[in-house]
């Protein structure tokens, strides 16, 4: 039975880490709501993810469209910019976001970009299809699953409301 407890622990913990990103099943419809229920997310954003310093500026929702960038920079330089729209899609909401490297070329072809689509929307926390938002107080938790090296990754982004 010792044996056993390792994996045990390791494939409780990997299950709880990972549940709390969600991924729509294949044919499951996404969530319902609205863009205006996303307004916890309205404000300036600083904070710490990918091994580096982070910061996120939401703006308040207009005729189903609410706008966000992100900047990502190491040691000093920038290395990534993110231009971001959550949008009404429907009876849910649609994450849409495109990279910008330091240079400004964006990652995606032009007609592309990457998407989260709506699974469930609560008080001040959203379950998005790769992507959980959550606030608490002024912290602000972004967690998303990303691939590295083919591998699954779940990267955290913690924030701290900031003014102007």
């Amino acid at each position: 039975m010792k044996a056993l407890l390792p994996i045990f622990l390791f494939l409780t913990i990997s299950h709880w880490s990972f549940a709390q990103v969600r991924q729509l099943a294949p044919g499951q419809n996404p969530g319902k709501g609205t863009v205006a229920e996303f307004d916890w997310l309205v404000g300036y954003w600083t904070g710490t993810g990918l091994g580096g310093d982070c910061e996120e500026v939401w703006m308040p929702e207009v005729d189903g469209h609410m706008i966000g960038t992100f900047r990502f920079w190491e040691n000093g330089a920038l290395v990534f910019s993110e231009f971001m729209n959550l949008v009404q899609d429907g009876e849910s909401v649609t994450m849409k976001l495109k990279h910008f490297g330091a240079d400004f070329l964006g990652w995606e072809e032009k007609e592309e970009w990457t998407t989260f689509e709506l699974i469930e929307l609560g008080k001040n926390k959203a379950f998005l299809n790769g992507m959980t938002i959550e606030r608490k107080g002024d912290q602000l938790i972004f967690q998303v699953n990303i691939s590295e090296g083919g591998e699954p990754k779940i990267e955290t982004f913690t924030y701290t409301k900031k003014s102007l």
